[in-house]
């Protein structure tokens, strides 16, 4: 019974110093608070240099990024490809062409997705016409001498193109080649190929894709 008792009054006289320790804190925050506030005008040139400082790196940063923007923008209109040089790249590398050819020709928002756990998307853009596009790449060193694109490649982007990233527009693009019953079956699900010449046309600059594909869907919402 002592013993319980003399907990139960240690915990009273802990609950007791809970408010003083708190209005200590407070009051040491608040005198420092002051005592800062005492030396910035004593020192007001501190607020002044911090003041030029901060203004000198945000107009730094905001010219660096108008600079980037200026650049991929010119970069963007003057961006051709030979097919030979697209056969010469790695496939990480023809993913991050085919982006770099949708944002040329206005997608702004075109990124590559590729690589692991990407389902069946290498770029995703919107263009111009509001159109959502999903494209997969298959990229072959050797060719039109490389392994053709079959619908077992048509069917697993069929699944997850429209029902997972929301596509409008889905494209099977190669520097290859499709097989023969590649065409009936992308006419079947709506969906379009891009095979060598193809690819050609379109990486030389004169249009944009969309332009060279049959029956793309109506604009969404055209933007201004």
């Amino acid at each position: 019974m002592r013993r319980r008792g003399w907990r139960t009054r240690r915990r009273g006289r802990r609950q007791e110093e809970k408010p003083i320790v708190a209005l200590a804190v407070a009051v040491l925050g608040v005198g420092l608070v002051v005592a800062v506030v005492q030396w910035l005008l004593a020192h007001w040139w501190v607020l002044v240099l911090a003041a030029v400082l901060g203004a000198g790196a945000g107009a730094l940063w905001w010219q660096q990024h108008l600079n980037r923007r200026r650049w991929e923008a010119a970069r963007a209109q003057g961006l051709r490809y030979q097919v030979a040089q697209l056969d010469a790249l790695d496939h990480a590398a023809f993913e991050q062409a085919v982006r770099d050819l949708m944002f040329r020709d206005g997608c702004r928002d075109a990124v590559r997705t590729g690589g692991r756990g990407d389902r069946g998307a290498d770029v995703i853009a919107t263009d111009p016409a509001g159109r959502r596009w999903v494209i997969q790449c298959k990229h072959r060193r050797d060719g039109l001498a490389g392994s053709a694109i079959g619908t077992p490649d048509l069917q697993r982007l069929n699944g997850t193109a429209r029902p997972v990233h929301g596509a409008d527009v889905v494209v099977m693009l190669t520097n290859g080649r499709f097989t023969r019953d590649a065409g009936p079956f992308s006419e079947d699900t709506r969906m379009h190929l891009v095979d060598r010449q193809l690819l050609a046309r379109w990486a030389a600059g004169s249009w944009p894709l969309w332009d060279l594909l049959h029956r793309v869907p109506p604009p969404r919402h055209p933007r201004r």
